[in-house]
């Protein structure tokens, strides 16, 4: 029997693109990919993909525990929620069940953050510290911060691996990173991150950093982490050995930079156009801190999460399954030109 796969968040940014790259000609033998959608608006909008959409109210959980199960669906990719683990446990309940029903193994994949992996949540900053660690989840179980929608999501990580593993399904905690460049998909095209940045930075016509020093935070183009993923569920398909429950951490990075010099290349693309005074980087104020949160919907304590931080998170698992990243570190700062006018174009 073939694996059916659902992927999750196809109207997003990594969703999207995950979807407008994927050939199913070039995967492993299998059945039916299925794509969320919500409407019958997105489901039209998915039409030109390799998939089926199939309309799910994820707040239903009876509906979509019996639409994975009647659907045979053995391999999840959650692009979702990441705070909240509700609907991870129901999806995970029905792939047991799939598992018992079929005889295939079955798969789960989160998508996380790494702010999860970072000072945020008071993870180490003095030393690289690789998805391949062993220590990792026991770090995860272990390690808080000061903000309770933070170590709620740092939870949920540990809850899936949990559950899953309770289940005998097996699970993949999925890290983006800073990601950036054209998001190929029907909805959002621009990266989270990034266009953070530009946010504030154009609330208070500067870029400004939020913390003394010069921290480093990693970095992927949308491409490669659309290939990680990929390449992922090519392992799953094939039923090839890939690391997953506790060794199933997979940070999609091909490197590191410093917040300084992303803050430096954004604010000289961004004085060229007019969005900010000058293209210098600036110690925030008061003042700007709050303006700032006002332009990013959230407090003034937690405008640093968004645009600071130090990850020393570093990627190694990917590589051991034939992932390798097109875009060095620095590509980050050669496209910052374009990533700027992709933003602004989008935010209008």
């Amino acid at each position: 029997m073939a694996h059916n796969v659902l992927i999750t968040g196809g109207s997003g940014y990594l969703g999207g693109t995950l979807l407008a790259c994927l050939d199913p000609s070039a995967l492993p033998s299998h059945g039916k990919i299925y794509a969320s959608v919500r409407s019958n608006d997105q489901a039209l909008k998915m039409a030109s993909y390799p998939v089926v959409p199939l309309k799910l109210d994820l707040d239903d959980h009876t509906a979509l525990h019996d639409a994975i199960v009647e659907r045979a669906i053995s391999i999840i990719f959650f692009l979702v929620d990441s705070r909240r683990s509700t609907v991870q446990k129901v999806m995970i309940a029905a792939l047991a069940e799939v598992q018992k029903n079929t005889g295939l193994p079955v798969h789960f994949l989160h998508t996380t953050g790494a702010k999860l992996f970072s000072s945020h949540v008071g993870h180490p900053t003095d030393r690289p510290i690789l998805d391949t660690d062993p220590d990792l989840y026991a770090l995860q179980t272990t390690c808080s911060g000061p903000y309770p929608i933070m170590n709620e999501a740092l939870a949920t990580n540990s809850t899936i691996i949990d559950l899953a593993e309770k289940h005998s399904v097996k699970s993949y905690i999925f890290t983006p990173c800073i990601v950036y460049g054209a998001g190929l998909g029907f909805g959002n095209p621009i990266s989270i991150q990034t266009a953070a940045i530009v946010r504030a930075a154009r609330a208070v016509r500067k870029v400004y950093a939020t913390e003394p020093g010069n921290p480093t935070w990693p970095v992927c183009h949308v491409l490669d982490n659309t290939a990680l993923y990929i390449r992922m569920l090519h392992q799953m398909l094939a039923g090839e050995e890939m690391g997953y429950g506790r060794e199933g951490y997979y940070l999609a990075s091909s490197g590191s930079v410093a917040w300084g010099d992303l803050y430096g290349a954004m604010a000289k693309a961004l004085a060229k156009r007019g969005v900010v005074e000058d293209g210098e980087v600036g110690l925030v104020d008061e003042r700007a801190l709050e303006e700032m949160g006002r332009a990013l919907g959230c407090s003034k304590e937690f405008v640093g999460v968004q645009l600071s931080g130090t990850c020393t998170f570093t990627a190694e698992r990917g590589r051991r399954i034939g992932w390798v990243p097109e875009f060095g570190a620095e590509h980050v700062l050669e496209d910052a030109e374009e990533e700027v006018r992709r933003i602004l174009e989008a935010l209008g």
